[in-house]
């Protein structure tokens, strides 16, 4: 019998997006609906033959995946895992495959609908206003206007430039900045490349879309969030660490920025109590940038394509 772990199963719905029955009934899958702690994680995770990870939620290190005996394939939604130790895992003798596709079918939209809402929620004060009422006031603050402000994206791929059709509709101005970007990239998006410290300076509206890495980890800080206008509003559909969290919480605390809108985050499930919970000016999400039912068809019906390809002999999608 080969045992097959689903995790993170939030939504508990994966069952429905994959043909897990053509696996044969000598594979036995077991759907995990909760995020187990990485203490807890090996014990959990023992009997298991197959590992099927969401991207970057559940983290596989090596002191986890050095006491998984039994396991012989991790496969992880996306061609790329930054929570995952697939040199540890190559050592091992543990395949790692992904899952691929069309970019709009794997979840650009849903992203920049995400950064969008958030966008809106804040400088239409959609989760202030709603809990005021609720609470008995009318009209307790003045909402922002998008017309005329600037939507400064940090990173221009795919998710940064589906960012630009919406605010061009708004009638924004847009800027972008990133380490690599060309002036050509920016040209041929309709966007303005601007420096770091003009990103920082000039936008009303700075969203990020950057993918984690050495690099980006950490790479907005205190001092680039006091360059900012305190009028300014911060959007992140990307990843937590990319910005420093705590000097976040400071620059929202101290009303260096007046807001944010925030779908990622260092740890993430957040842990209850979280300062950010505790914020009036920032809304907040729990990493539903690329959920939609579309996307996770596609992936979870590729997760079912990996392992039975696996099974067969003949791996497809192969990260390492």
């Amino acid at each position: 019998m080969t045992k097959v772990a689903v995790l993170d199963d939030y939504q508990r719905r994966a069952s429905e997006f994959g043909d897990w029955p053509s696996l044969g009934p000598d594979v036995q899958v077991v759907f995990f609906h909760e995020a187990i702690g990485q203490g807890a994680l090996a014990a959990a995770l023992a009997e298991f033959d197959v590992l099927v990870l969401m991207r970057e939620r559940t983290a596989l290190r090596r002191p986890v995946i050095e006491r998984l005996d039994r396991l012989r394939l991790v496969v992880t939604t996306g061609m790329r895992n930054a929570s995952v130790d697939t040199g540890y895992l190559a050592e091992r003798g543990v395949l790692v495959c992904g899952t691929a596709g069309s970019a709009p079918a794997a979840g650009v939209p849903s992203t920049a609908e995400v950064a969008w809402a958030l966008v809106l929620a804040v400088c239409k004060r959609v989760v202030a206003e709603d809990r005021a009422i609720r609470e008995g006031h009318w009209q307790l603050g003045l909402p922002a206007n998008l017309a005329g402000a600037t939507l400064g994206l940090a990173g221009l791929g795919n998710l940064g430039a589906a960012m630009v059709g919406p605010a061009r509709a708004f009638g924004m101005d847009v800027i972008a900045w990133s380490e690599h970007l060309t002036e050509e990239r920016a040209t041929a998006v309709g966007v303005r490349r601007v420096s770091k410290t003009e990103l920082m300076s000039q936008s009303d509206f700075l969203s990020i879309h950057l993918v984690l890495s050495d690099r980006t980890r950490g790479l907005f800080q205190a001092a680039d969030l006091a360059l900012m206008k305190p009028t300014a509003v911060l959007i992140n559909t990307s990843r937590g660490p990319i910005v420093n969290e705590r000097a976040l919480v400071a620059a929202l605390r101290d009303g260096v920025i007046a807001g944010a809108g925030l779908d990622v985050y260092d740890a993430e499930p957040m842990p209850p109590g979280h300062e950010l919970t505790r914020l009036p000016n920032v809304v907040l999400l729990p990493h539903l940038g690329y959920v939609s039912e579309p996307g996770f068809r596609q992936m979870y019906g590729q997760v079912v394509e990996d392992i039975a390809a696996f099974l067969a002999g003949s791996p497809v999608r192969v990260i390492s």
